[in-house]
């Protein structure tokens, strides 16, 4: 056998010619007519003939085996693509706007992870509660707003305490249809009133922060993720049993010892739901936060984007325990929009949860603390971080008090609406607000305002809003001589024409009050801010329920 052949590179001069002419190519064609001792036949004894064979057949096999892993991996993506659960981005009002890109082109993402309480299968019944509960419509007892900036190197989380009586809007449920009325009552009842899209328009009327996706996790998915993940550590200072007590009802089951341990499966979802052994709602909020934190080390620290075994089981797991909006429901697009968050350095990510205040209808609920949760929301519409571990230049922004757009016409001929939308879920409206401000503009040179008398309204933030592109220019002239940043100029089809709308935050005097752009790492004080770097938290056990 030659060298080349033993080397697998280019075949002998006998394999490349056809059959005839090897069996008496070497002999001076004695082999040729089948007299004394054909050297085709000696060739057949040397195995040259079943060599051919031979190396057809590895070429058919190997075609096979390249054939069927492509069929295979085409079948197993379709197979996680029919795990994924999807459903409508909003089914309900909301006015808020997507952000406009930075200089680089880039803008913020931002996604609503819901955990929904569901008993409605045999799983989650067995994880959470009585069979009398199977056919309740779920609630969303966890939810927390992703903000990914728009460079892509920070992530902001704020969860939202489920007993926070908020304005939910009208919304529409995509699967039945049933319309329900705007109600003023606790957050969590928001996935009952129309699904996840819900949700997400209670939260962008709160907020006035453009929400892209959502995603929702019930009791068996928190399940299955822990297991695929295979463990995280979490941390208690006391010995904890989250039980019932004579003096309280319900309890997650969650017995540790002090100190750490790596939890997972059902223990897992036993911590998260711990409530009553931390001693609040937000508490809660507090361990649910540690968990994801340290949940993104673990992840991080097992490579799994490069060990195939585990990023498929962590597939497997997520398609099956994830519904999704629909405008993210493939595998790729879950795979993109986790590798976007894979890029952000773990301290770089700020976990918090909205400032609040005891609800003064209901010692039991929760009202966003006006100051500080108004200034989170700005912090995030302005693609703010919340930590402060990023270059110095993120601090700075650009100007927006200058109108970029002239105006269609002069503001004598101009018609302007102005309303009143002061109430907000803490405060009740202050009267006469859209009659003082029309007085003002009218002073102005913008003789045909007029009072919307008859809107009732809330908006946490003055708005200008105008029907289309044509009037801009308008609205931002309105927007200048009342003050109002130009970043507060919103397009909108629910106005036919320029429309001030006076918020919460403009609740006296007759020019907008200025404020200052919020630095990065700002946060109120009690945002209860973690950062994702910090493996120093332990969770402080409420005596009743240490052991």
């Amino acid at each position: 056998m030659t060298q080349s052949s033993l080397r697998g590179e280019e075949p002998a001069v006998e394999d490349t010619l056809p059959l005839a002419a090897q069996d008496g190519s070497a002999s001076g064609g004695h082999g040729r007519h089948g007299g004394g001792k054909g050297s085709g036949k000696e060739r057949d004894v040397a195995g040259r003939r079943p060599r051919r064979r031979v190396l057809r057949w590895s070429a058919t096999v190997l075609s096979l085996v390249i054939l069927t892993t492509a069929g295979a991996g085409y079948l197993y993506y379709q197979h996680l693509n029919d795990n994924i659960r999807k459903g409508r981005r909003s089914s309900g009002d909301s006015k808020a706007e997507k952000a406009k890109p930075n200089s680089a082109g880039q803008t913020p993402m931002n996604i609503l992870l819901i955990g929904s309480d569901s008993r409605g299968s045999d799983a989650n019944l067995a994880l959470g509660g009585s069979r009398d509960h199977r056919d309740n419509p779920p609630l969303g007892d966890v939810q927390m707003l992703i903000h990914l900036s728009a460079d892509r190197e920070s992530a902001a989380v704020v969860s939202i305490p489920r007993d926070t009586r908020v304005d939910i809007p009208k919304c529409t449920d995509p699967d039945t249809g049933e319309v329900y009325p705007p109600a003023n009552t606790i957050i969590n009842e928001s996935l009952a009133r129309g699904g996840p899209g819900c949700t997400l328009a209670t939260w962008e009327n709160l907020t006035g922060v453009y929400i892209d996706h959502w995603m929702t996790i019930d009791f068996a998915g928190v399940v299955h993720m822990a297991d695929a993940i295979g463990g995280v550590e979490v941390c208690v200072k006391q010995n904890v049993w989250d039980r019932p007590l004579p003096t309280q009802r319900g309890g997650s089951g969650l017995k540790l010892t002090a100190g750490k341990h790596k939890v997972k499966g059902e223990q897992a979802l036993q911590w998260l739901r711990t409530r009553h052994a931390w001693g609040s709602d937000p508490l809660r909020a507090r361990a649910q936060h540690m968990y994801m934190n340290s949940m993104i080390r673990t992840l991080r620290s097992q490579n799994v984007f490069t060990d195939t075994g585990r990023l498929m089981g962590l597939a497997e797991a997520a398609t099956k325990s994830l519904e999704v909006s629909e405008e993210i429901g493939t595998v790729k697009k879950l795979y993109d929009l986790g590798m976007q968050l894979k890029t952000v350095p773990t301290d770089r990510i700020t976990m918090t949860t909205m400032p609040n205040v005891t609800d003064w209808r209901n010692s039991n609920h929760l009202l966003p603390d006006e100051a500080g949760a108004t200034k989170m929301w700005k912090m995030l519409r302005e693609d703010v971080p919340f930590d402060g571990n990023g270059p110095k230049s993120e601090a700075k922004k650009p100007s927006v008090e200058e109108a970029t757009t002239a105006p269609s016409v002069a503001a004598d001929r101009l018609g302007v609406v102005v309303q009143n939308a002061t109430r907000s879920s803490t405060r009740a409206p202050v009267n006469g607000r859209a009659d003082a401000i029309s007085q003002e503009l009218r002073q102005k040179g913008f003789t045909r305002t007029a009072a919307d008398t008859a809107a009732a309204l809330s908006e946490e933030e003055t708005l200008v809003r105008y029907p289309s592109a044509d009037m801009e220019g308008d609205a931002q002239s309105v927007a200048k001589a009342l003050g109002i940043p130009m970043s507060s100029v919103k397009r909108s089809t629910d106005v036919s024409g320029v429309t001030v709308v006076v918020g919460a935050d403009w609740r006296t005097g007759a020019t907008y009050p200025k404020e200052s752009t919020p630095k990065a790492g700002d946060l109120p004080s009690n945002s209860d801010a973690i950062n994702g770097s910090d493996e120093s938290q332990c969770m402080d056990v409420y005596a009743p329920y240490r052991w």
